[in-house]
């Protein structure tokens, strides 16, 4: 009997998505933007003392070679040639950090997570020695100095794993974020395996100087990096390198296909919804939530506790364009934390029928500062407080009330970024994985008071990583072109309460954030003091009575 016959379709662009929570692989078509199919893996988080936030390198190399091989056996079923996938861009989880052994290939410890707090007596130290009238690291980075970025977690494991400093005496060890550690194993590892990264990401190490576009000798020497540890700095649109797989992987036809694409995931998601123009905005709903407006070729340095960043440079001799940003570290972290902490729901897809019960919060509000307050804040003695709990309150009510915060904190940075532009946002252009959440869409337009604009193919990030490939030098089967792009269709959310009554929430929420500020009066927990434990609100205060609560009420049948 005949094989069947395959599908024709134009060339097609694969895209590697690897977040904070999970890993995945996409394949678009280049000439319609059509996903054609993906495949995903959750990742596992290690939170080995308070405060700490790790992952394992080679368990992410894993998920993405299994993400490749699982979506090219679903092209196959589908009669779909993946001889036809001509590129491939990678997307990443930015500022989480890995050193490696550049001869045996082996991580010399676990990645540490961009939400990772060990650092904070590290930047206090720092901090110290920064002049006030003369912030040198903000003005070539754009950045506050913050346990956020790169430097101080890499200058932390310098300071603290054996393993790390002997690797740099003998020359062994490289460093980069999630990017240059998957495309360095993607490429041939330890046989030849190109050590870069783009500049989205360098400029998220604050050793990077966004105006020369080059690392820079001053911060490197002010945190204490050696310069030969750091990768080659790249456009986010080239050929960095062509696919090695010595994986066992079924998909071998994407041996010897370009890697041309590599933004960091914010930025693949400003690319993905053709924010091209300077005013144009997104916010991305991740395990964190990133509000990013295209401030053109101009560094706009914010006044209301913004971040000043690389937004993209599509090509080698193309420009760069710059961003407005407001980072918020928890944001689908937190229904995560209600099912796998508090067992509240089983699946992160539950909120939304809890929250849909009851309609509203009752006055109950949720801080989810664990891991302080990001912009515009900078507030690392911030712990996460649930306040306004009565006797009626149930994990509905918790539930709406984690919904609430993620828009709570959206809107703080949009005000924000308004302020600093001067133009305020006439919608809002959203997504990420929590947009499917139609009452979490509602709720942001009711609280920021404007339409919220949703795409109908929400994986925008991964998009924004295909277009970049497939339009690199070299590759050229995706045009950036205003005109080639392809029009996509968008939900629309319009505000449905009174201004009036979006403000009053507003202003309880704030009144909430203030209750969560200064709770951490000790050192960080970089110092393993057990007495740390002693101010942690959601130790033995908060949490404890609330699963009391709820437990007492399921005990008398009461839902």
């Amino acid at each position: 009997m005949a094989a069947a016959k395959k599908a024709v379709l134009g060339p097609l662009v694969g895209a590697v998505d690897q977040g904070t929570s999970s890993t995945r692989f996409l394949v678009f078509n280049s000439k319609t933007a059509e996903l054609l199919s993906h495949h995903q893996v959750e990742i596992k988080q290690e939170f080995p003392r308070e405060g700490w936030v790790e992952q394992d390198p080679k368990e992410i190399l894993q998920s993405v070679y299994e993400c490749i091989e699982k979506t090219c056996e679903k092209l196959g079923q589908l009669n779909i040639d993946i001889s036809n996938i001509k590129a491939i861009g990678v997307s990443n989880q930015r500022e989480t950090t890995v050193v490696w052994d550049k001869l045996t290939g082996e991580p010399l410890y676990n990645a540490v997570v961009w939400l990772d707090l060990r650092t904070q007596s590290t930047v206090e130290n720092l901090s110290k020695r920064i002049p006030g009238n003369n912030n040198f690291v903000k003005s070539k980075t754009g950045l506050p100095l913050s346990t956020y970025f790169s430097a101080v977690k890499l200058r932390w494991l310098l300071d603290n794993v054996k393993k790390v400093q002997e690797a740099v005496e003998e020359n062994r060890a490289l460093f980069g974020t999630i990017d240059s550690w998957l495309i360095w194993s993607l490429t041939g590892g330890i046989h030849g395996g190109v050590h870069c990264t783009d500049v989205t990401n360098a400029s998220r190490t604050m050793l990077f100087n966004i105006h020369s576009l080059e690392w820079d000798k001053e911060l490197c020497e002010f945190f204490g990096i050696p310069m030969e540890i750091l990768p080659n700095v790249r456009s986010s649109s080239e050929i960095y390198g062509l696919m090695k797989i010595s994986h066992s992987l079924k998909a071998g036809a994407l041996e010897g296909v370009p890697i041309s694409g590599c933004l960091g995931d914010q930025s693949a998601a400003l690319v993905g919804q053709m924010c091209f123009q300077d005013g144009q905005a997104k916010n991305t709903y991740g395990t964190g939530c990133f509000l990013l407006c295209n401030t053109g070729h101009k560094c706009v340095f914010s006044e209301h506790g913004l971040l000043t960043t690389v937004a993209y440079k599509l090509g080698r001799d193309k420009p760069v364009y710059y961003a407005l940003e407001g980072s918020v570290a928890i944001a689908g972290a937190v229904i995560r934390w209600l099912r796998d902490n508090l067992g509240i729901i089983k699946s992160s897809e539950e909120i939304e029928k809890l929250a849909k019960e009851v309609g509203t919060s009752y006055g109950c509000y949720f801080v989810p500062a664990f891991s302080g307050l990001y912009a515009p804040y900078w507030e690392p003695s911030a712990r996460g407080i649930i306040c306004g709990l009565t006797q009626f309150t149930n994990k509905c009510h918790i539930a709406f009330a984690a919904l609430e915060a993620v828009c709570f904190q959206t809107r703080e940075i949009l005000d924000a970024m308004n302020r600093d532009c001067g133009i305020p946002l006439s919608h809002l252009q959203v997504d990420g994985g929590m947009t499917s959440n139609k009452i979490l869409m509602q709720l942001q337009a009711d609280i920021l008071y404007i339409p919220v604009v949703k795409p109908s193919m929400p994986e925008t990030t991964a998009l924004g990583a295909a277009m970049a490939a497939g339009a690199a030098e070299g590759v050229g089967v995706w045009s950036l072109e205003p005109e080639d792009l392809s029009a996509v269709t968008m939900e629309r959310f319009e505000p449905q309460i009174n201004a009036e009554e979006s403000e009053i929430r507003y202003s309880t929420w704030k009144k909430a954030v203030m209750k969560s500020i200064g709770w951490v009066t000790t050192q960080s927990p970089e110092s393993g003091d057990p007495s740390i434990f002693c101010s942690l609100p959601l130790g033995f205060f908060i949490v404890s009575s609330m699963v009391m609560l709820i437990g007492a009420r399921y005990i008398s049948g009461i839902p």
